[in-house]
């Protein structure tokens, strides 16, 4: 199968109407009172939307309390016992962090209480069993909608490097360089790549292309020009580019900005 394509005048318009198709099925997944699973990245990529989705439900008062997060990665840090935990919550490269700062917390600021995502709707694989995270999601009826943004350099999907087999599930990985290094940029707090962690815990290429109901690549920026020709001219999952994952997952979308889809 190969992902439907969508040009976007901008990265907001984007975000606006991806905003959008996330609230219309999580009012359909709480009218059949049922959870709503959301695959978030943390980044740059998906800020626009995540921006618009807290203005869009807040202007229509959404009930968001069936929402869960689930945050795809999270980097490591060692924990002195030859193994890892993961970073602490308020480093600023910490996806659960980011996801309390820039999902749920703009979400929650403007709705009722009773329409907030709760703080324990907010998932992040654990690395002392990371193998638990892909059995926990398929127990809750897999992803409703996983959002997924692609390496500038490489093409890494969640911390997955070039090389990942489409069947790896969620694991501890050893970051690639070129991986650090464009995280270099999604976190400018880094002072240099002897800053950025060495090591991660994330869902595998297969949690994505297995787990998950309905998918959307976003890929905006001039700087992502290469990205996106790779994801155009695939067909099926590469693993030199992980993020052709996407033509392997049900209901794929490659949603780019007109700065991305030039030539």
């Amino acid at each position: 199968m190969t992902a439907e394509l969508t040009v976007f005048d901008s990265p907001e318009k984007l975000g606006w109407h991806l905003a959008g198709e996330i609230l219309e099925r999580a009012r359909v997944a709480l009218r059949k009172r049922r959870r709503f699973l959301l695959g978030c990245p943390g980044g740059r990529s998906l800020q626009p939307t995540y921006r618009a989705l807290a203005r869009r439900a807040a202007e229509a008062n959404e009930n968001l309390s069936h929402l869960v997060v689930v945050m795809m990665d999270e980097y490591l840090e060692p924990d002195g016992k030859a193994g890892f935990a993961n970073c602490p919550i308020n480093a600023h490269y910490s996806c659960l962090g980011f996801a309390f700062r820039e999902i749920t917390g703009p979400l929650n600021a403007e709705l009722p209480a009773d329409h907030c995502v709760p703080d324990n709707q907010v998932w992040v694989p654990d690395p002392a069993d990371p193998e638990l995270y892909d059995r926990y999601l398929q127990e809750a009826g897999g992803i409703d909608l996983f959002l997924l943004a692609s390496g500038a350099g490489d093409g890494h999907v969640a911390f997955n490097p070039p090389g990942t087999s489409l069947d790896t599930e969620t694991r501890i990985v050893e970051l690639a360089e070129q991986t650090r290094r464009d995280n270099l940029d999604s976190f400018p707090q880094f002072r240099g790549l002897d800053d950025v962690p060495t090591h991660g815990v994330s869902v595998g290429a297969g949690t994505i292309a297995r787990l998950s109901r309905e998918a959307v690549l976003v890929v905006t920026g001039a700087h992502k020009r290469e990205a996106a020709h790779r994801l155009q001219l695939a067909t099926a999952y590469d693993p030199a580019w992980p993020a052709t994952v996407i033509h392997e997952c049900r209901n794929g979308r490659l949603y780019l900005d007109r700065a991305a889809a030039e030539a």
